[in-house]
């Protein structure tokens, strides 16, 4: 290779005999060409060949950059003598010869290259706010809503998020993933209109001209589709000379000698559908043929074989390219919730507190803080928003609502244009008499423009486009048209665009509205030639038609705009302007009645149906969808899902704030329904579908729906439904392939074991999935012992509920030999399963060696003291579990001391549960003592044990030194006064306890005035339930005694405790000096209606806070 560069170059052969003169002369090209891992393997040649030592080597890579680095190994070398140098330059030439040949050959072509593209893409690029463009997100392809959508309407579905977890730095958009992977050579940036792809290529232009990113990358050559339609035949060599005059020598990127990047910005501006089916195979780069042709071939790698590519393009027209020719895909995603805030302060430099009410209410309007997510659309509303605030503080703001809807932002943002308050200084005044005068000519002139180029899929428009829809040249540099159109200008074109697509819609449909009223013939039809066709109604129609035909959406939010316009605010906003005042009275019924027709199509819910109840809420007739959202609130919607409701709940799942946390359909949905909604169930994140008895049928609708790219369910229950096996593996085999859902509940079905086999399979496979509920679904033995099998390999299931499915002691000890080896499983729930000892000490026997298990439920499993000594006995070395539930067994008292083993042992033990066991006061004093020194515990259920005074008074002996526990539950224990009072005397000290539980436990009056004595000092305890004790009247006074001076009580439960009326009205009192109280109980103690409606009132003046049950 060397010999062929000195052939080719001839002054190659003369550096060469002057090796110290090459490293003098090269110096700033090898600094500035080098990259940081050329410059690794330069190091590692010159240390092997010992031309650099250890210590030489490390200084220079200490150095503050990496042309710092470079420019420290440099001048070692050139210090060493001429075999250093000569070393160095046959190392670069042998090992990379491109680098080699722009060092010494392309380097003035290439400066020349920089400094152009500094100046040309420098200008103007405040790289501050683009930290959004410096990580893309990294997908696998697009997904079928990008394909077939409108780009409004893919934000709006997906809520502005997509279901993707990794990202790339710009800086490594074009090196391999891996070290085993290769370099893109088609690469391939999608984005919505306004999400910033052009400016995220002028990005990367800037940053690579300036030698920050990609040095290995000689040449970038930036061309974008609005240039190259102004050809109509081009080589590729030709196409490298007319955009770059400066690089003299094309041949070296043709034929490869110089790693080059070709960028092709914004292909859905090119005029010609590229059909990479029927490409004419082109392989010469000298042979002029057209350009759609030559853009297939160069994609193709039929020319310009070694470049690479780098394709910008909204969703819909990067469908073009063939996915197998895309290396690497990658998004650009919009704003997250702090950068929108910086990015409108940006807006409102000179007014914070504009910037913060403008973001208030961008933030209350669901739909709105959705679309504000595109950068475009975001600066429009925030103008729109803006301009509002400012000029409407001298009226009141009733008469004209803050703007909601597409058209009313669209409205204020048009009315902003024709006014003097444009947020940049205008070059010329524009009188309101100008305005008046020759806006509306020019309007009409654009919106022409506008509706003919959306009909042919044109958004950029060149000056022979402007003349043939009678625009006058000298207008377009008037103020109203540079506030509408951008405007592009170049050596050898001139180019046009609206300021976002959505700005030719609206512009289009305001041509459309003025238009429809004295047309003869078909609108669409640009010739005029059609059937006749009269009135503004049979227009709106026709539009509204054809945006429901088009396959490819592109007349969705045009037809928005159409309908907005007839609503009586864009009226208010326009007329004098655009608009006649109340001119769309008239014809406002019928066009709602319109639009309702369109949607009464049996259970057929599209997302252009979706679309119409868009229209509709445009239009300001809302009353659908308030009464299905109001049904949704209510949980109520059951038997009223007609196919017109379906259609505005389909809407709602959109825009609604009752959506967001989570859309529950519960008890509302039949197959049609749920089928009819399926593709709009997609981008619910939390989905309830419980009780709704679907069948295994639901389940493949659903399967299907959890298969599909675009899914971003993330939690999905459909408990209590009529689900069995066949059912389980429809949804299995989604999960197969699914990488959205973390949460599955499938409680209260009927999958049993083979069901349970095929979610365990899945389970082998899935990486996502975090919860499974699998409760009460007749699992047995078998099920659990396939879920076993899929623990020993599933890494990433961190909680499994099986209760109630008859596993037995089997299928316990399957699972055990499962978490011998399973990490990741935090949480497991086997309670009403006949577990038993065996299974228990199986379970046990797990414990010794998992530390990642954190709880452990065993209610209702039969287990007795042998079980409950084994599990105790593995909590003496666990490390890792924190909450432990043994409620509803047979551990007798027998079992106590085992259990204090544990607790005086471990150290990690949060939560405990012996609730309805037979401890009696044996065992509940050995717990005792153990609590005593405890230092972990936190919560303790000691319900219904048959414990008496004595274990009482033991717990309240712990008490007194404990420090950690702060829920104590003694409900149904017979402790009576006596242990009540030592109780109470323990709260007089402790200072952590916060919940206490005494119902049913025997407390007298005599215990009530201890405890009230206690909470008059006490300064923790937050919880107090004595539901169903027999404190009387006498207790009443006490307790509220100590409520008048108590402020730490928060909730407190009295219910059925004999107080009377006399005592009831002493707790009432008590509380109009007690501002700490927010729940009171007083229910089952005999006050009778008028009482409690009394005591009721005087809480309720006396702690307006308080919520009172009498």
């Amino acid at each position: 290779m060397s010999s062929l560069l000195a052939c080719s170059h001839p002054d190659l052969g003369k550096e060469a005999r002057g090796p110290e003169a090459w490293i003098n002369r090269y110096r700033k090209q090898l600094v500035r060409s080098i990259s940081p891992q050329f410059l690794e393997e330069i190091i590692c040649h010159l240390q092997r060949l010992d031309l650099l030592t250890a210590e030489e080597a490390g200084q220079a890579q200490e150095a503050s950059s990496l042309p710092e680095q470079v420019r420290a190994v440099v001048d070692i070398l050139a210090g060493k003598g001429s075999h250093a140098s000569e070393s160095l330059q046959t190392f670069i030439e042998t090992t990379n010869s491109q680098l080699y040949l722009h060092i010494t050959v392309y380097e003035p072509m290439v400066q020349k290259h920089l400094e152009s593209l500094q100046t040309y893409y420098g200008h103007g690029l405040e790289t501050g706010p683009l930290q959004r463009l410096t990580n893309l997100l990294l997908v696998e392809g697009l997904t079928d809503l990008q394909q077939k959508e409108h780009d409004i309407l893919q934000i709006e579905t997906t809520k502005g998020l997509r279901n993707v977890s990794k990202s790339i730095p710009l800086e490594k958009l074009f090196l391999p993933l891996s070290k085993v992977n290769i370099p893109p050579r088609i690469s391939v940036t999608i984005g919505v209109a306004g999400i910033g792809k052009s400016t995220l290529v002028k990005l990367f232009v800037y940053t690579w001209a300036k030698g920050e990113i990609n040095r290995d990358i000689i040449f970038v050559l930036p061309l974008t589709f609005r240039e190259l339609n102004t050809y109509e035949k081009l080589s590729a060599e030709r196409l490298i000379c007319s955009a770059f005059p400066h690089l003299t020598e094309p041949t070296c990127i043709s034929a490869g000698a110089a790693r080059t990047l070709l960028i092709l910005d914004g292909l859905d501006e090119f005029k010609t559908p590229l059909d990479f089916s029927n490409t004419v195979v082109c392989t010469d780069p000298k042979k002029e043929i057209q350009v759609d042709n030559l853009i297939t071939n160069i994609i193709r790698g039929n020319l310009l074989q070694e470049a690479s590519v780098w394709v910008t393009s909204r969703p819909r027209a990067a469908s073009q390219i063939p996915s197998g020719l895309v290396d690497r895909m990658t998004e650009i995603r919009g704003f997250g919730a702090a950068e929108m805030k910086d990015f409108l302060d940006q807006m409102f430099l000179d007014n914070k507190d504009l910037s913060s009410q403008v973001l208030h209410h961008i933030r209350a309007n669901r739909s709105l803080r959705v679309m504000c997510t595109i950068p475009g659309f975001c600066w429009i509303s925030g103008s729109s928003i803006g301009y509002y605030l400012k000029t409407s503080t001298d009226r009141s703001r009733e008469a004209v609502t803050i703007p909601r809807t597409l058209s009313e932002i669209y409205s204020y943002y048009f009315k902003m244009a024709l006014s003097s308050d444009w947020p940049e200084k205008p070059r010329e005044p524009l009188r309101i008499e100008q305005a008046g005068s020759t806006s509306k000519k020019l309007v009409g002139s654009l919106g022409r423009l506008a509706f003919y180029g959306l009909l042919k899929r044109r958004h950029v428009f060149y000056e022979q486009d402007m003349k043939a829809y009678g625009l006058d040249l000298s207008l377009l540099q008037s103020s109203l048209c540079s506030r509408l159109l951008l405007k592009e200008e170049t050596q050898s074109f001139t180019a046009y665009s609206f300021s976002h697509l959505s700005m030719q819609e609206f512009l289009a449909a305001v041509y459309y509205y003025t238009a429809a009223k004295r047309a003869l013939f078909d609108l669409f039809t640009e010739s005029g030639m059609s059937w006749p066709k009269l009135g503004f109604l049979n227009h709106f129609r026709s539009a509204v038609q054809r945006s429901l035909q088009a396959e490819d959406r592109q007349l969705d939010i045009f037809v928005r705009f159409l309908a907005g316009l007839l609503s009586p605010q864009v009226n208010k906003l326009l007329s004098g302007w655009l608009l006649v005042k109340d001119e769309q009275d008239s014809f406002r019924s019928q066009a709602c009645s319109f639009l309702q027709g369109c949607l009464n199509t049996d259970y057929l819910i599209s997302s252009r149906t979706v679309n119409i109840m868009h229209c509709l809420h445009e239009i300001q007739h809302t009353e659908i969808a308030k009464t299905v959202e109001e049904a949704m609130k209510n949980e109520s919607l059951a038997g009223m899902l007609s196919p017109v409701n379906c259609s505005a709940l389909a809407y709602l799942l959109q825009v609604s704030d009752v959506c967001m946390e989570e859309t529950n359909l519960s008890n509302c949905l039949t197959y049609n329904v749920c089928k009819s909604l399926l593709p709009h169930l997609l981008f619910c994140h939390n989905l309830r579908l419980d009780n709704n008895q679907f069948k295994d049928n639901v389940m493949e609708l659903l399967g299907s729906m959890l298969s599909v790219k675009d899914c971003q369910i993330q939690k999905l229950s459909l408990a209590e439904n009529e689900i069995s096996n066949k059912g389980a593996k429809a949804l299995a085999r989604s999960l197969m392939v699914n990488r959205s859902l973390m949460v599955l509940d499938l409680r209260s079905n009927s999958i049993g074991p083979s069901g349970a086999k095929a979610l365990a399979d899945a389970l082998k496979k899935n990486q996502v999935l975090l919860c499974l509920n699998l409760q009460h679904n007749t699992i047995k033995e078998n099920g659990a012992t396939f879920l076993a099998e899929a623990l020993l390999t599933n890494r990433r299931l961190t909680t499994l509920h099986l209760q109630k499915n008859a596993i037995g002691a089997q299928g316990a000890r399957k699972i055990a030999e499962a978490l011998r080896q399973n990490c990741s499983l935090k949480e497991l729930i086997l309670s009403s399963n006949s577990v038993g000892d065996n299974g228990s000490v199986a379970l046990a026997e797990a414990l010794k060696v998992n530390h990642s298990l954190q709880s452990l439920d065993l209610q209702s499993n039969s287990i007795s003291s042998a079980g409950v000594t084994a599990l105790t006995g593995a909590l003496c070395s666990n490390k890792g579990l924190l909450s432990l539930n043994l409620r509803e067994n047979s551990i007798s008292k027998e079992g106590g001391p085992a259990i204090a083993r544990a607790l005086r042992t471990n150290s990690t033990l949060r939560k405990l549960d012996l609730a309805a066991n037979l401890l009696y006061d044996e065992g509940g004093k050995a717990i005792a003592l153990a609590v005593k020194d405890n230092r972990a515990l936190t919560s303790l259920h000691l319900q219904w044990n048959f414990i008496q005074a004595k274990a009482a008074t033991a717990l309240a002996q712990a008490l007194q030194s404990n420090r950690s526990l702060a829920s104590l539950d003694l409900q149904e224990n017979a402790i009576g006064d006596e242990g009540m009072a030592a109780l109470s005397a323990a709260l007089k000290v402790n200072t952590t306890l916060a919940d206490l539980h005494l119902q049913a436990a025997s407390v007298g009056a005599a215990g009530a005035q201890a405890l009230a004595e206690a909470l008059m000092v006490n300064k923790s305890l937050q919880i107090l339930d004595l539901r169903g004790n027999s404190i009387g009247v006498t207790g009443a006074q006490a307790m509220a005694n100590a409520l008048k001076v108590n402020c730490s009580l928060r909730w407190l439960s009295l219910q059925e405790n004999n107080l009377g009326m006399d005592g009831a009205i002493c707790i009432a009192t008590a509380l109009k000096g007690n501002h700490g109280l927010t729940y009171v109980n007083l229910q089952g103690n005999h006050i009778g209606q008028s009482g409690a409606k009394m005591i009721s009132d005087a809480i309720r003046t006396n702690s307006p806070n308080c919520v009172v049950e009498v």
